[in-house]
């Protein structure tokens, strides 16, 4: 099996790629209060020693009360937690590696399960975080003009301490996700609407604030899914002209790389064609994608949760869709978290070392 396309260079604004072997974000928990630990930097300078092209990190929250519904879960704002990250960043690039942070806001949230809530109630569009379940307030006008500015902050603050790219968050149910939806967006002021390109205003005005904030010259990822975690079929777009009319904005805001999450890259995006998610984004908008979704295993994220175990597989369907020319870089999620030298193995060819994927590598940051 050859591999040699995806160990190509990839080069666009601050990213000077070594291949296009993309680690995914993946939620850790494991920054105690919101503060990056020396293990979290340890855990993202090993996947750089193992040669992933870019890494993107785990969710991190912008400066919102309720903007994470975790202790755990890192704060991309506050002295302690940026200086968290000026030492991951600094021991990546010590290691050869680039890498972004992906900036978040969770929006109207589950209450997590060990009890913590924030100290003020879930923001969202309105209070809902899918049909029947309010679980927060909707924003006022005011709210989403600070979180446009808070988002803006944590981007200005990445290029700052020395980060290479930054990914935007606008996938799975959460804030920006929310505001994309119909279900969950049910304002009527000028953040609402009953078309998709009318709900993108929100997104369009994080894009743009972002944008100034960091300049033209600096690489801005942003991350789109069609399903949500509590409707695995549901689709924002329901076909490629609906798809434009969604993305097209996003792109023309300040968007330069499409992170198209689906549960298995293999699937389908529409009917009448083999394209998926991320090679109907790139045929649409002409921007760069990255494609993602059960790369390199035999069974999808969320059986993880359910106790899964998953086996390595071939990257044989990947290769073909890449040279094809269906999309610019794979995001890999479970392999890493459990192997940080997957890469290293597969440029290798020691396929035979390839580790598979349990659940038990979720409850810990493995280094080696």
């Amino acid at each position: 099996m050859s591999t040699n396309s995806l160990f190509s260079p990839f080069h666009l604004k601050t990213l000077h790629l070594k291949n296009r072997i993309v680690m995914a974000p993946m939620t850790r928990s494991f920054s105690p209060n919101g503060t990056p630990t020396e293990q979290v930097a340890s855990y993202y300078q090993k996947r750089a020693e193992g040669e992933v092209g870019l890494i993107l990190s785990e969710g991190t929250v912008i400066d919102r009360p309720s903007s994470s519904n975790d202790a755990n879960v890192p704060h991309f704002y506050g002295d302690e937690a940026l200086k968290g990250w000026k030492k991951v960043i600094d021991e990546v690039h010590a290691a050869g590696g680039q890498m972004g942070p992906q900036i978040w806001h969770m929006g109207i949230m589950d209450n997590h399960h060990s009890g913590w809530v924030p100290p003020v109630p879930f923001e969202g569009p309105s209070g809902f975080n899918r049909p029947d379940f309010r679980n927060g307030i909707a924003m006022s006008e005011k709210d989403i003009e600070n979180t446009i500015l808070a988002f803006g902050k944590a981007a200005a603050d990445a290029k700052k301490l020395g980060f290479d790219t930054i990914e935007i968050h606008g996938a799975h149910g959460y804030l920006i996700d929310q505001f994309f939806r119909a279900e969950t967006n049910l304002r009527t002021d000028i953040y609402g609407g009953k078309t998709l390109p009318e709900r993108n205003r929100f997104a369009v005005e994080v894009i743009k604030e972002i944008r100034k904030q960091v300049g033209e010259d600096f690489a801005l990822i942003m991350r789109f899914s069609q399903f949500k975690p509590s409707d695995y079929n549901y689709k924002l777009a329901k076909n490629p002209q609906e798809l434009e009319a969604w993305l097209t904005p996003l792109v023309n805001a300040g968007v330069d790389i499409l992170h198209c999450s689906q549960r298995r890259f293999w699937e389908p995006e529409f009917e009448d064609s083999d394209l998926n998610f991320a090679g109907w984004a790139k045929k649409v908008t002409g921007a760069p994608t990255i494609t993602v979704g059960s790369i390199g295993l035999s069974s999808d994220f969320f059986g993880a949760f359910a106790g899964e175990s998953s086996e390595p597989t071939s990257l044989e369907e990947l290769n073909r869709r890449f040279d094809r020319g269906d999309f610019d870089l794979a995001a890999v999620g479970r392999p890493l978290l459990s192997d940080p030298n997957w890469v290293a193995k597969i440029k290798a060819g020691k396929t035979d070392q390839l580790k598979g994927f349990s659940k038990e590598a979720l409850a810990e940051l493995v280094l080696e």
